[in-house]
Protein backbone atom coordinates (compact mmCIF):
# COMPACT_ATOMS: atom_id res chain seq x y z
CA UNK A 1 0.00 0.00 0.00
CA UNK A 2 2.63 2.44 0.71
CA UNK A 3 4.39 2.15 -2.72
CA UNK A 4 0.94 3.76 -4.03
CA UNK A 5 1.57 6.71 -2.29
CA UNK A 6 4.74 7.54 -4.70
CA UNK A 7 3.61 5.78 -8.22
CA UNK A 8 1.34 8.01 -10.46
CA UNK A 9 -1.47 5.67 -12.15
CA UNK A 10 -1.61 4.73 -15.63
CA UNK A 11 2.06 6.17 -16.59
CA UNK A 12 3.59 2.57 -16.42
CA UNK A 13 4.30 2.96 -19.67
CA UNK A 14 7.25 1.26 -22.26
CA UNK A 15 9.97 4.47 -22.36
CA UNK A 16 12.13 5.06 -25.37
CA UNK A 17 15.19 7.63 -24.07
CA UNK A 18 16.05 10.15 -26.14
CA UNK A 19 17.83 13.34 -25.66
CA UNK A 20 15.35 16.18 -26.26
CA UNK A 21 11.43 15.98 -26.69
CA UNK A 22 9.73 19.27 -27.43
CA UNK A 23 5.85 19.68 -25.37
CA UNK A 24 3.33 20.83 -28.57
CA UNK A 25 1.82 23.36 -25.64
CA UNK A 26 4.91 25.02 -24.12
CA UNK A 27 8.80 25.12 -24.44
CA UNK A 28 9.86 22.17 -22.59
CA UNK A 29 12.52 19.96 -22.86
CA UNK A 30 13.60 16.77 -21.92
CA UNK A 31 17.76 16.18 -20.74
CA UNK A 32 18.57 12.51 -20.00
CA UNK A 33 21.28 11.77 -17.45
CA UNK A 34 20.82 8.15 -17.91
CA UNK A 35 18.03 5.45 -18.35
CA UNK A 36 15.68 6.31 -15.78
CA UNK A 37 16.65 9.69 -14.52
CA UNK A 38 16.10 12.82 -16.31
CA UNK A 39 15.36 16.53 -16.50
CA UNK A 40 12.83 18.98 -17.27
CA UNK A 41 13.09 22.57 -18.19
CA UNK A 42 10.16 24.68 -18.71
CA UNK A 43 10.46 28.05 -20.15
CA UNK A 44 7.72 30.65 -19.87
CA UNK A 45 7.33 33.62 -21.89
CA UNK A 46 5.94 37.24 -21.23
CA UNK A 47 3.41 35.84 -24.59
CA UNK A 48 2.52 32.76 -22.27
CA UNK A 49 0.92 34.50 -19.22
CA UNK A 50 0.17 38.04 -20.36
CA UNK A 51 -3.19 37.69 -22.40
CA UNK A 52 -4.17 35.36 -19.37
CA UNK A 53 -3.16 38.17 -16.98
CA UNK A 54 -4.45 41.02 -18.54
CA UNK A 55 -7.90 39.07 -18.78
CA UNK A 56 -7.82 38.47 -14.91
CA UNK A 57 -6.66 42.01 -13.82
CA UNK A 58 -9.77 43.75 -16.43
CA UNK A 59 -12.11 41.09 -14.21
CA UNK A 60 -10.87 42.42 -10.96
CA UNK A 61 -11.03 46.09 -12.38
CA UNK A 62 -14.66 45.25 -13.13
CA UNK A 63 -15.75 43.72 -9.15
CA UNK A 64 -12.89 46.22 -7.29
CA UNK A 65 -14.32 48.20 -4.46
CA UNK A 66 -11.78 50.91 -3.38
CA UNK A 67 -12.36 53.81 -1.87
CA UNK A 68 -12.52 57.34 -3.70
CA UNK A 69 -13.51 55.00 -7.20
CA UNK A 70 -16.54 54.32 -7.90
CA UNK A 71 -17.33 49.94 -8.78
CA UNK A 72 -15.83 49.39 -11.82
CA UNK A 73 -14.54 52.53 -12.24
CA UNK A 74 -10.66 52.22 -10.60
CA UNK A 75 -7.85 52.33 -12.92
CA UNK A 76 -6.26 49.69 -14.50
CA UNK A 77 -3.17 50.68 -13.07
CA UNK A 78 -4.33 50.82 -9.40
CA UNK A 79 -5.49 47.32 -10.08
CA UNK A 80 -2.15 45.80 -11.08
CA UNK A 81 -0.70 48.07 -8.63
CA UNK A 82 -2.65 45.91 -6.08
CA UNK A 83 -3.02 42.19 -7.69
CA UNK A 84 -0.74 41.94 -10.63
CA UNK A 85 2.19 40.53 -9.12
CA UNK A 86 -0.28 37.65 -7.27
CA UNK A 87 -2.04 37.37 -10.59
CA UNK A 88 1.19 36.92 -12.02
CA UNK A 89 2.61 34.22 -9.75
CA UNK A 90 -0.73 32.28 -9.81
CA UNK A 91 -0.66 31.90 -14.06
CA UNK A 92 2.84 31.33 -14.15
CA UNK A 93 2.57 28.76 -11.19
CA UNK A 94 -0.65 27.03 -13.55
CA UNK A 95 1.40 27.08 -16.29
CA UNK A 96 4.23 25.27 -15.24
CA UNK A 97 1.95 22.88 -13.42
CA UNK A 98 0.01 22.06 -16.42
CA UNK A 99 3.09 21.95 -18.83
CA UNK A 100 4.26 19.48 -16.37
CA UNK A 101 1.22 17.44 -16.61
CA UNK A 102 0.57 17.70 -20.44
CA UNK A 103 4.64 17.20 -21.27
CA UNK A 104 4.12 13.79 -19.12
CA UNK A 105 1.15 12.47 -20.48
CA UNK A 106 1.89 13.60 -24.50
CA UNK A 107 5.36 11.56 -24.27
CA UNK A 108 3.70 8.72 -21.86
CA UNK A 109 6.79 8.87 -19.64
CA UNK A 110 6.62 6.58 -17.03
CA UNK A 111 7.78 8.42 -14.10
CA UNK A 112 7.91 7.71 -10.52
CA UNK A 113 6.81 9.85 -7.79
CA UNK A 114 6.38 13.61 -8.85
CA UNK A 115 8.39 16.35 -10.64
CA UNK A 116 10.99 17.50 -8.20
CA UNK A 117 12.53 21.55 -8.40
CA UNK A 118 16.19 20.57 -9.45
CA UNK A 119 18.53 21.78 -6.24
CA UNK A 120 21.17 22.77 -8.57
CA UNK A 121 19.18 25.55 -10.72
CA UNK A 122 17.21 26.82 -8.20
CA UNK A 123 17.59 30.76 -8.30
CA UNK A 124 15.37 33.55 -6.97
CA UNK A 125 12.79 34.75 -9.37
CA UNK A 126 12.52 38.97 -9.79
CA UNK A 127 8.88 38.83 -10.82
CA UNK A 128 9.12 43.03 -11.22
CA UNK A 129 11.80 43.04 -13.71
CA UNK A 130 12.13 39.60 -15.68
CA UNK A 131 9.83 38.80 -18.08
CA UNK A 132 10.60 35.49 -19.10
CA UNK A 133 11.29 32.92 -16.68
CA UNK A 134 13.27 29.18 -16.61
CA UNK A 135 12.21 26.25 -14.20
CA UNK A 136 14.06 22.78 -13.94
CA UNK A 137 12.76 20.15 -12.34
CA UNK A 138 14.17 16.79 -11.69
CA UNK A 139 12.19 13.68 -12.64
CA UNK A 140 12.36 9.85 -12.03
CA UNK A 141 11.54 7.12 -14.84
CA UNK A 142 10.20 4.20 -14.40
CA UNK A 143 12.75 0.96 -15.89
CA UNK A 144 10.91 -0.94 -18.45
CA UNK A 145 11.04 -4.72 -16.67
CA UNK A 146 10.08 -7.56 -18.73
CA UNK A 147 9.73 -10.55 -16.38
CA UNK A 148 7.04 -13.72 -16.60
CA UNK A 149 6.90 -16.77 -16.04
CA UNK A 150 6.46 -19.90 -17.45
CA UNK A 151 6.19 -23.89 -17.39
CA UNK A 152 9.33 -24.19 -16.49
CA UNK A 153 8.61 -22.21 -13.57
CA UNK A 154 7.53 -24.98 -10.56
CA UNK A 155 5.82 -23.09 -7.90
CA UNK A 156 4.06 -24.79 -4.87
CA UNK A 157 0.85 -24.38 -4.17
CA UNK A 158 -0.62 -25.44 -0.70
CA UNK A 159 -3.87 -26.78 0.12
CA UNK A 160 -4.70 -26.24 3.83
CA UNK A 161 -5.93 -29.51 5.14
CA UNK A 162 -9.61 -29.10 6.78
CA UNK A 163 -9.16 -31.26 9.83
CA UNK A 164 -12.13 -32.64 11.67
CA UNK A 165 -11.33 -30.39 14.75
CA UNK A 166 -11.93 -27.92 12.90
CA UNK A 167 -15.18 -29.07 11.23
CA UNK A 168 -16.11 -30.24 14.88
CA UNK A 169 -15.93 -26.55 15.98
CA UNK A 170 -17.97 -25.28 13.29
CA UNK A 171 -20.71 -27.44 14.60
CA UNK A 172 -20.61 -26.73 17.34
CA UNK A 173 -21.02 -22.86 16.09
CA UNK A 174 -23.97 -23.90 14.05
CA UNK A 175 -25.55 -26.00 17.32
CA UNK A 176 -24.76 -22.56 19.32
CA UNK A 177 -26.03 -20.05 16.88
CA UNK A 178 -29.35 -22.09 16.38
CA UNK A 179 -29.92 -23.25 19.54
CA UNK A 180 -33.66 -21.74 21.65
CA UNK A 181 -34.25 -19.97 24.74
CA UNK A 182 -37.41 -21.49 27.09
CA UNK A 183 -38.54 -20.41 30.35
CA UNK A 184 -38.57 -23.21 33.25
CA UNK A 185 -39.75 -23.60 36.69
CA UNK A 186 -36.12 -24.32 38.35
CA UNK A 187 -32.92 -23.20 38.12
CA UNK A 188 -30.33 -25.79 36.88
CA UNK A 189 -26.97 -25.22 34.82
CA UNK A 190 -26.38 -21.89 33.03
CA UNK A 191 -30.04 -20.82 33.50
CA UNK A 192 -30.58 -17.22 33.19
CA UNK A 193 -32.25 -15.13 36.00
CA UNK A 194 -34.21 -12.15 35.91
CA UNK A 195 -36.34 -10.22 39.05
CA UNK A 196 -36.58 -7.50 41.23
CA UNK A 197 -33.36 -6.85 43.12
CA UNK A 198 -33.31 -5.28 46.11
CA UNK A 199 -30.62 -4.21 48.82
CA UNK A 200 -31.64 -5.20 52.27
CA UNK A 201 -30.51 -2.29 54.34
CA UNK A 202 -32.66 1.02 54.42
CA UNK A 203 -33.26 2.83 51.16
CA UNK A 204 -31.00 0.33 49.27
CA UNK A 205 -30.79 -0.06 45.63
CA UNK A 206 -33.93 -1.34 43.89
CA UNK A 207 -32.97 -2.66 40.85
CA UNK A 208 -36.14 -4.27 38.27
CA UNK A 209 -35.27 -6.70 35.58
CA UNK A 210 -32.05 -7.46 37.03
CA UNK A 211 -30.56 -10.35 35.22
CA UNK A 212 -27.94 -12.93 36.54
CA UNK A 213 -26.30 -16.60 35.46
CA UNK A 214 -26.00 -18.42 38.86
CA UNK A 215 -23.20 -20.76 36.86
CA UNK A 216 -21.61 -17.74 36.67
CA UNK A 217 -21.26 -16.66 40.39
CA UNK A 218 -17.39 -17.08 41.54
CA UNK A 219 -18.18 -17.53 45.50
CA UNK A 220 -19.57 -21.04 45.47
CA UNK A 221 -21.27 -20.43 48.94
CA UNK A 222 -23.51 -17.64 47.19
CA UNK A 223 -23.65 -19.90 43.80
CA UNK A 224 -25.01 -22.79 46.19
CA UNK A 225 -27.80 -20.40 47.30
CA UNK A 226 -29.24 -20.79 44.03
CA UNK A 227 -29.05 -24.19 43.40
CA UNK A 228 -32.81 -25.65 42.82
CA UNK A 229 -34.63 -21.98 43.07
CA UNK A 230 -37.83 -21.61 41.48
CA UNK A 231 -39.94 -19.76 40.00
CA UNK A 232 -41.38 -17.21 42.41
CA UNK A 233 -38.75 -17.68 45.01
CA UNK A 234 -36.83 -14.68 47.17
CA UNK A 235 -32.91 -15.66 47.25
CA UNK A 236 -31.17 -13.44 49.78
CA UNK A 237 -27.11 -13.27 48.64
CA UNK A 238 -24.08 -10.91 48.42
CA UNK A 239 -23.31 -9.57 44.85
CA UNK A 240 -20.20 -8.16 45.66
CA UNK A 241 -19.22 -11.30 47.47
CA UNK A 242 -20.45 -13.38 45.02
CA UNK A 243 -18.81 -11.71 41.68
CA UNK A 244 -15.62 -10.87 43.83
CA UNK A 245 -16.15 -7.46 43.54
CA UNK A 246 -15.54 -7.65 39.88
CA UNK A 247 -16.77 -3.73 38.99
CA UNK A 248 -18.08 -4.64 36.01
CA UNK A 249 -19.98 -7.90 36.79
CA UNK A 250 -21.36 -6.37 39.60
CA UNK A 251 -22.42 -2.59 37.22
CA UNK A 252 -24.08 -4.29 34.97
CA UNK A 253 -26.41 -6.48 37.43
CA UNK A 254 -26.63 -3.28 39.73
CA UNK A 255 -27.15 -1.12 36.69
CA UNK A 256 -24.48 1.80 38.15
CA UNK A 257 -21.63 2.83 37.20
CA UNK A 258 -17.85 1.21 37.96
CA UNK A 259 -17.13 4.04 40.48
CA UNK A 260 -20.19 3.47 42.58
CA UNK A 261 -19.55 -0.31 42.90
CA UNK A 262 -17.34 0.43 45.75
CA UNK A 263 -20.82 2.04 47.81
CA UNK A 264 -22.66 -1.04 47.36
CA UNK A 265 -20.57 -4.32 48.94
CA UNK A 266 -24.14 -5.41 51.45
CA UNK A 267 -26.73 -7.72 51.25
CA UNK A 268 -29.27 -8.34 48.55
CA UNK A 269 -32.22 -10.13 47.53
CA UNK A 270 -33.96 -11.23 44.06
CA UNK A 271 -37.58 -12.37 43.77
CA UNK A 272 -37.24 -14.99 40.68
CA UNK A 273 -39.86 -13.91 37.95
CA UNK A 274 -38.51 -15.86 35.15
CA UNK A 275 -36.00 -18.47 34.14
CA UNK A 276 -34.74 -19.16 31.17
CA UNK A 277 -33.34 -22.17 29.71
CA UNK A 278 -31.13 -22.16 26.60
CA UNK A 279 -30.73 -25.33 24.59
CA UNK A 280 -28.01 -26.36 21.88
CA UNK A 281 -29.68 -27.19 18.68
CA UNK A 282 -29.91 -30.63 17.33
CA UNK A 283 -28.44 -31.70 14.33
CA UNK A 284 -31.41 -32.98 12.72
CA UNK A 285 -33.01 -31.72 9.67
CA UNK A 286 -34.49 -28.47 10.67
CA UNK A 287 -31.14 -27.24 11.91
CA UNK A 288 -29.90 -28.57 8.33
CA UNK A 289 -32.38 -26.49 6.66
CA UNK A 290 -31.58 -23.34 8.60
CA UNK A 291 -28.15 -23.24 7.75
CA UNK A 292 -27.97 -24.26 4.30
CA UNK A 293 -30.69 -24.59 1.47
CA UNK A 294 -33.56 -26.59 2.24
CA UNK A 295 -32.93 -30.00 1.04
CA UNK A 296 -29.22 -29.51 0.41
CA UNK A 297 -28.06 -31.55 3.21
CA UNK A 298 -30.10 -34.26 4.76
CA UNK A 299 -27.56 -36.10 6.86
CA UNK A 300 -24.97 -35.34 9.52
CA UNK A 301 -22.75 -37.18 6.97
CA UNK A 302 -23.32 -34.59 4.83
CA UNK A 303 -23.44 -31.80 7.05
CA UNK A 304 -19.99 -32.39 7.87
CA UNK A 305 -18.91 -32.79 3.93
CA UNK A 306 -20.71 -29.45 3.29
CA UNK A 307 -18.98 -28.07 5.89
CA UNK A 308 -15.24 -29.45 5.00
CA UNK A 309 -15.94 -27.90 1.39
CA UNK A 310 -17.47 -24.67 2.93
CA UNK A 311 -13.44 -24.61 5.08
CA UNK A 312 -11.89 -25.61 1.92
CA UNK A 313 -12.75 -22.85 0.01
CA UNK A 314 -12.51 -20.10 2.73
CA UNK A 315 -8.66 -21.59 3.07
CA UNK A 316 -8.34 -20.59 -0.57
CA UNK A 317 -7.53 -16.98 -0.46
CA UNK A 318 -4.79 -17.96 2.04
CA UNK A 319 -3.44 -20.13 -0.34
CA UNK A 320 -3.84 -18.11 -3.17
CA UNK A 321 -1.71 -15.43 -0.95
CA UNK A 322 1.13 -17.66 -0.48
CA UNK A 323 1.25 -18.64 -4.22
CA UNK A 324 1.62 -15.06 -4.76
CA UNK A 325 4.55 -14.14 -2.49
CA UNK A 326 6.35 -17.64 -3.92
CA UNK A 327 5.60 -15.87 -7.72
CA UNK A 328 6.65 -12.47 -6.39
CA UNK A 329 9.83 -14.04 -5.35
CA UNK A 330 10.31 -16.05 -9.00
CA UNK A 331 9.98 -12.97 -10.42
CA UNK A 332 11.91 -10.87 -8.98
CA UNK A 333 14.81 -12.92 -9.13
CA UNK A 334 14.66 -12.63 -12.89
CA UNK A 335 14.73 -9.15 -13.26
CA UNK A 336 18.14 -8.90 -12.14
CA UNK A 337 20.58 -5.60 -12.70
CA UNK A 338 17.43 -3.05 -12.84
CA UNK A 339 18.51 0.38 -12.30
CA UNK A 340 16.30 2.53 -10.20
CA UNK A 341 16.53 6.59 -9.70
CA UNK A 342 18.05 5.97 -6.54
CA UNK A 343 18.91 9.11 -5.60
CA UNK A 344 15.61 11.05 -7.06
CA UNK A 345 13.59 8.71 -5.33
CA UNK A 346 15.33 8.78 -1.92
CA UNK A 347 14.70 12.54 -1.93
CA UNK A 348 11.21 12.35 -3.13
CA UNK A 349 10.28 10.05 -0.30
CA UNK A 350 11.96 12.36 2.02
CA UNK A 351 10.54 15.71 0.52
CA UNK A 352 7.02 14.50 -0.04
CA UNK A 353 6.61 12.56 3.96
CA UNK A 354 7.83 15.35 6.66
CA UNK A 355 7.77 12.57 9.24
CA UNK A 356 10.73 10.33 7.49
CA UNK A 357 14.45 10.71 8.16
CA UNK A 358 17.13 10.25 5.88
CA UNK A 359 18.48 7.19 8.09
CA UNK A 360 14.31 5.88 7.70
CA UNK A 361 14.54 5.93 4.53
CA UNK A 362 17.76 4.38 3.89
CA UNK A 363 16.49 1.39 6.22
CA UNK A 364 13.92 1.07 4.58
CA UNK A 365 15.04 1.72 0.92
CA UNK A 366 15.72 -2.09 -0.33
CA UNK A 367 12.60 -3.05 0.69
CA UNK A 368 10.85 -0.06 -1.50
CA UNK A 369 12.51 -0.86 -4.45
CA UNK A 370 11.97 -4.40 -4.21
CA UNK A 371 8.12 -3.94 -4.12
CA UNK A 372 8.28 -1.20 -6.30
CA UNK A 373 10.11 -3.65 -8.78
CA UNK A 374 7.25 -6.14 -8.16
CA UNK A 375 4.59 -3.34 -8.98
CA UNK A 376 6.42 -2.60 -12.45
CA UNK A 377 6.64 -5.97 -13.62
CA UNK A 378 2.72 -7.48 -12.22
CA UNK A 379 1.94 -3.62 -14.19
CA UNK A 380 3.44 -5.09 -17.69
CA UNK A 381 1.89 -8.76 -17.08
CA UNK A 382 -1.75 -6.88 -16.47
CA UNK A 383 -1.06 -4.81 -19.57
CA UNK A 384 0.14 -8.06 -21.32
CA UNK A 385 -3.41 -9.94 -20.55
CA UNK A 386 -5.27 -6.38 -21.14
CA UNK A 387 -6.85 -6.72 -17.25
CA UNK A 388 -9.87 -4.79 -16.64
CA UNK A 389 -11.87 -4.29 -13.84
CA UNK A 390 -15.76 -4.03 -14.39
CA UNK A 391 -18.70 -2.43 -12.11
CA UNK A 392 -19.67 -6.53 -12.38
CA UNK A 393 -16.64 -7.54 -10.90
CA UNK A 394 -16.25 -4.94 -8.09
CA UNK A 395 -20.53 -6.36 -6.88
CA UNK A 396 -19.16 -9.53 -7.55
CA UNK A 397 -16.18 -9.75 -4.82
CA UNK A 398 -18.45 -7.62 -2.44
CA UNK A 399 -21.17 -10.36 -2.78
CA UNK A 400 -18.43 -13.01 -2.20
CA UNK A 401 -17.14 -10.99 0.53
CA UNK A 402 -20.75 -10.41 2.06
CA UNK A 403 -21.05 -14.54 1.78
CA UNK A 404 -17.39 -14.76 3.55
CA UNK A 405 -18.56 -12.50 6.25
CA UNK A 406 -22.28 -14.26 6.77
CA UNK A 407 -20.87 -18.00 6.87
CA UNK A 408 -18.44 -17.00 9.60
CA UNK A 409 -21.78 -16.03 11.64
CA UNK A 410 -23.56 -19.56 10.79
CA UNK A 411 -25.16 -18.11 8.52
CA UNK A 412 -25.17 -20.29 4.69
CA UNK A 413 -28.70 -19.83 3.90
CA UNK A 414 -28.98 -15.78 3.83
CA UNK A 415 -31.86 -14.39 1.54
CA UNK A 416 -31.31 -12.56 -1.54
CA UNK A 417 -32.72 -9.78 -0.19
CA UNK A 418 -30.80 -9.39 2.69
CA UNK A 419 -27.45 -10.01 1.38
CA UNK A 420 -28.41 -7.57 -1.50
CA UNK A 421 -29.30 -4.77 0.84
CA UNK A 422 -26.09 -5.52 2.53
CA UNK A 423 -23.74 -5.30 -0.77
CA UNK A 424 -25.38 -2.03 -0.97
CA UNK A 425 -24.39 -0.64 1.88
CA UNK A 426 -20.72 -1.80 1.39
CA UNK A 427 -20.77 -0.18 -1.73
CA UNK A 428 -21.41 3.08 -0.68
CA UNK A 429 -18.32 3.25 1.53
CA UNK A 430 -15.75 4.37 -1.87
CA UNK A 431 -13.10 3.01 0.59
CA UNK A 432 -14.80 -0.38 0.49
CA UNK A 433 -15.00 0.02 -3.14
CA UNK A 434 -11.46 0.35 -3.64
CA UNK A 435 -10.39 -2.40 -1.70
CA UNK A 436 -12.57 -4.61 -3.52
CA UNK A 437 -11.44 -3.37 -6.68
CA UNK A 438 -7.89 -3.90 -5.58
CA UNK A 439 -9.18 -7.12 -4.54
CA UNK A 440 -9.99 -8.16 -7.81
CA UNK A 441 -6.89 -6.82 -9.55
CA UNK A 442 -4.92 -8.89 -7.31
CA UNK A 443 -7.21 -12.36 -8.19
CA UNK A 444 -6.83 -12.34 -12.13
CA UNK A 445 -3.22 -10.99 -11.62
CA UNK A 446 -2.76 -14.72 -9.39
CA UNK A 447 -5.02 -16.44 -12.08
CA UNK A 448 -2.58 -15.20 -15.09
CA UNK A 449 0.25 -16.28 -12.73
CA UNK A 450 -1.31 -19.44 -12.26
CA UNK A 451 -1.32 -20.09 -16.12
CA UNK A 452 2.04 -19.18 -16.74
CA UNK A 453 3.50 -21.51 -13.80
CA UNK A 454 3.53 -24.94 -13.27
CA UNK A 455 1.81 -25.59 -10.14
CA UNK A 456 2.79 -28.35 -7.49
CA UNK A 457 -0.07 -28.94 -5.26
CA UNK A 458 1.25 -29.50 -1.68
CA UNK A 459 -1.59 -30.23 1.14
CA UNK A 460 -0.43 -29.17 4.46
CA UNK A 461 -2.29 -28.40 7.86
CA UNK A 462 -3.38 -25.18 8.88
CA UNK A 463 -0.15 -25.08 11.62
CA UNK A 464 2.49 -26.43 9.29
CA UNK A 465 1.38 -22.90 6.88
CA UNK A 466 1.19 -20.70 9.11
CA UNK A 467 4.80 -21.56 9.76
CA UNK A 468 5.36 -20.92 6.02
CA UNK A 469 5.52 -17.45 7.24
CA UNK A 470 7.90 -17.00 10.09
CA UNK A 471 10.94 -17.90 7.21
Amino acid sequence: MFLRQFLIQNLFRTFAPQFQKQSRIMNVTQTNSDSVSATLTITVERADYQPKVEKTLKSYQQKAVVDGFRKGMVPLGRIKAMYGKAVLVEEINSLVSGGLNDYVRDNNLPILGEPLPSKDEIAALDFDKQDDYTFTFDIGIAPEIKAKLTKNDKLPYYTIQVADDMVEKQINNYKATYGTYAEVDEVQGKDMVKGTLSETETDGLVVENAVLMPAFIKDAAEKAKFDGAKKGDTITFNPHKAFEGHEGELASLLKITREEVKNHTGEASIKIEEITRYTEGELNQELFDKIYEPGTVTSEAQLRDKIKETLAAQFTPESDYRFLLDAKKALEDKATDVQFPDAFLKRWLLESNPSRTPESIEADYDKIVADLKFQLIRNEIVKENKVEITNEDVVKAAQNAARVQFAQYGMSNVPDNMLDNYVGEMLKKQETVRGLADKVYENKLIAILKEQATLQPKEISIEDFQKLFNN
